[in-house]
């Protein structure tokens, strides 16, 4: 019958059959009883005394195995006493103390080198979970970028092509069609990077406050932080039936607000802002307009096809 395991399986596995330091400690244990009996010259008395004593240094490396440090305690002092007796070093009791303490050794050297182990093991784990959050750190940040720098362009891109196509006088029919493609391409486009913010932010672990792509359901919130931050007074004007429109169409629009704010902002500080929205059939109408010192050219609108 075989035996499995290492540590609590050990002292089972030595319990059913004599191991190799159970042999070593008969063996000596015998050599000792002879070298008593060759090296001790007293009254009878004495024999026995040395035999016990050599025994003592011997037997209990039998034990070894299981208890190392007792087992090399017990040599020690019993060879010592031995040794005194016989008026000189006991040979056999002197090999059981070396290979104790031998055995000592070599435990406290693999449970160093296990622990050194464990201690690169936890490092390592370590190392792998914190490049793992800087890679998400990146990705949250990659999200941002392209939530506040490549949307907002590609969205100008649909709104500059929608205007062209809308307010240039007596324009080929061939143009107006390529302008109202570059449009819908535009807003698929946004479309798409919505859905890749979406997983990029996922991935990341982070829960967004808002859409990675906002519409017009943000205008409210958009209106507020302009409040809170310019403390002027700013009013929304929803007209027509209101429906929900390609994301692309409300990103664009959002967009146009968003613009017009910060111009307003920084152009006309603390001038009240009005902004319509204006549902049509086929349209989307989106005027923004303050009361600040500026160039008679009327309010700024556009109008995105939807």
């Amino acid at each position: 019958m075989s035996c499995v395991g290492r540590d609590a399986g050990t002292a089972g596995c030595a319990a059913r059959r004599p191991g190799r330091w159970a042999a070593a400690g008969a063996c000596l244990g015998a050599a000792a009883v002879a070298e008593a009996v060759l090296r001790t010259r007293g009254p009878g008395a004495v024999l026995p005394l040395a035999i016990l004593l050599d025994l003592c240094a011997t037997l209990p490396l039998m034990l070894a195995r299981a208890r190392p440090v007792g087992a090399a305690a017990a040599v020690s002092a019993a060879w010592a006493a031995a040794s005194v007796l016989h008026r000189g070093p006991a040979v056999a009791g002197l090999a059981a103390v070396a290979a104790a303490w031998s055995l000592v050794a070599a435990r406290r050297v693999r449970a160093r080198r296990a622990e050194a182990a464990e201690r690169d093991a936890s490092r390592r784990a370590f190392e792998h979970t914190l490049l793992e959050h800087t890679a998400r750190g990146e990705r949250a940040r990659i999200a941002r970028e392209l939530h506040d720098v490549v949307a907002h362009h590609i969205s100008m891109i649909s709104v500059q092509a929608e205007t062209a196509r809308l307010a240039t006088p007596g324009m080929p029919a061939e143009g107006a069609k390529r302008l109202l493609a570059i449009g819908d391409t535009a807003r698929t486009a946004l479309t798409e990077m919505r859905r890749l913010l979406g997983v990029l932010r996922e991935d990341a672990g982070a829960e967004p406050t808002r859409r990675p792509q906002p519409g017009l359901q943000q205008l409210l919130d958009l209106i507020d932080e302009m409040r809170d931050s310019s403390g002027a007074g700013t009013r929304l004007i929803v007209r027509g039936r209101v429906a929900a429109l390609d994301p692309g169409v409300e990103l664009t629009a959002y967009r146009i607000v968003q613009e017009a704010l910060t111009n307003a902002r920084r152009h006309a500080p603390g001038a009240a802002v009005d902004i319509e929205v204006d549902y049509g059939q086929d349209t989307l109408v989106v005027t923004v307009r303050d009361n600040g010192p500026g160039p008679a050219s009327g309010p700024l609108s556009r109008t995105v096809t939807t």
